[in-house]
């Protein structure tokens, strides 16, 4: 599954057989700090929910034709569900307060770790 971010809704000229009623949305695939990556696709919305401006995730290749009613139908991207939120988890870096970044703490000494080395916080 990636993530994605609806930009637009597509209206097909001519839609294919098990593709009635299924809504087409534009897709900016996301890496996981949600910047923009490679080109814009077509999903087809399975749930039928997202819309512009909602974030998303989905799916490809034979995942995506299996996701909608009747399966296989003919679609290369499927959105599966919406984003309510994200949290990325930091990296243990002592770098990301600091500004610094790729300096992992050395858990053994607790060098890098205020707590453990008897420095107060606040």
């Amino acid at each position: 599954m990636q993530l994605g971010s609806v930009i637009g809704t597509v209206v097909p000229a001519l839609v294919c057989e098990g593709l009635e009623g299924v809504p087409l949305l534009w897709v900016q695939p996301l890496s996981k700090r949600r910047d923009p990556v490679g080109r814009p696709l077509v999903c087809a919305d399975g749930t039928r929910m997202a819309g512009p401006g909602e974030t998303v995730y989905f799916v490809a290749s034979r995942e995506a034709a299996l996701t909608l009613e009747p399966w296989f139908v003919p679609v290369d991207h499927a959105v599966v569900g919406l984003v309510d939120g994200h949290v990325l988890e930091p990296e243990l870096a002592v770098g990301d307060a600091s500004g610094e970044e790729g300096v992992t703490p050395d858990t053994s000494t607790g060098e890098g770790d205020p707590a453990l080395n008897g420095e107060e916080s606040g």
